[in-house]
């Protein structure tokens, strides 16, 4: 083949619409737990996190909900990924043999949110949220009336394999991934370039600019203790009492079970089994949706 400024371009043109077509069929999950904040600059500071929006009786003029000060930031962190093919692979025609690994890229582009997030997701019993304290924890401050603050737990602490259940009904989800720059592919395959000069290589590499974080605690609860249906049953009644600093209900939906893939077979006999260990019905079936990741 010879190799001009046209020939790079198909080729080019070529490893794209794979790429492409990876990323765009390739499923996720992230999405189900995090909400994606379009972001404009190089932090983002999410001084609206523990806000009240609640509705109240209108009586003389409009009550301003103004409960706390937050100052949780998220910045953006660079990522990429390349791919380098030699000269003599476009000059002996090879380029074909190249199509699989610009699939497996787009794939692992698409998959990269869920890797950010659910790994974020299981530091959570050690990263802080917006109130400073770690986002599962044992004593997050909910305030009273009385300008005090009562310690409230979203834990059940232990030494197992963790789980995870989630209300992820509301459009503030419990997570964020903040996306500055899209997954793009890019190229340097030009003839006065180092690479190519140099050592006869062209380069071809996808990046982003991206991070994630998180947002409400009340929307999810963590265990550390085995996956059971009285645990589950715990986590859930704990859950739907959450309360905002003013004392009214956050009407919290446990919705989403997530796990790890070790413990996807407790997860499926607590809420898709219609009978429990016992034989009696099973009052859990369907109570939340199931997920099983690999990223946690």
């Amino acid at each position: 083949m010879l190799i001009n400024a046209r020939t790079l371009d198909s080729i080019y043109t070529g490893v794209k619409t794979i790429f492409n077509k990876a990323f765009i069929t390739t499923l996720s999950d992230f999405e189900r737990v995090a909400m994606i904040v379009p972001s404009t600059t190089k932090t983002e500071t999410y001084a609206w996190l523990g806000q009240s929006t609640r509705m109240g009786k209108w009586l003389g003029g409009r009550v301003i909900r103004n409960l706390k000060a937050h100052s949780y930031s998220i910045q953006n962190e660079d990522f990429e990924s390349t791919i380098m093919i030699r000269r003599n692979d476009i000059e002996d025609d090879n380029i074909g043999v190249f199509g699989p690994l610009f699939a497996q890229l787009g794939q692992d582009a698409k998959a990269h949110p869920d890797e950010l997030v659910f790994d974020l997701l299981g530091k959570g019993f050690e990263a802080a949220c917006y109130d400073g304290r770690p986002f599962f924890d044992t004593s997050h401050p909910v305030g009273l009336d009385d300008g005090s603050a009562l310690p409230v737990s979203n834990m059940q602490e232990g030494t197992d394999t963790p789980w995870f259940l989630l209300d992820t009904t509301k459009a503030v989800k419990p997570l964020i991934f903040q996306k500055r720059r899209e997954y793009t592919l890019e190229r340097m395959d030009k003839g006065n370039t180092e690479n190519v000069f140099m050592r006869a290589e062209y380069y071809y590499g996808v990046d982003c600019r991206v991070n994630v974080g998180f947002a409400l605690w009340q929307l999810a609860y963590a265990s550390k203790k085995p996956l059971t249906i009285e645990n589950y049953a715990a986590a859930r009644a704990a859950m739907r009492s959450f309360r905002a600093d003013n004392g009214r209900p956050l009407n919290v939906q446990p919705s989403l079970l997530v796990v790890p893939v070790e413990l996807e077979r407790q997860a499926l006999e607590i809420i898709k089994a219609e009978r429990n260990a016992a034989g009696a019905s099973n009052v859990y079936q369907g109570t939340a949706e199931l997920l099983v990741t690999c990223w946690l």
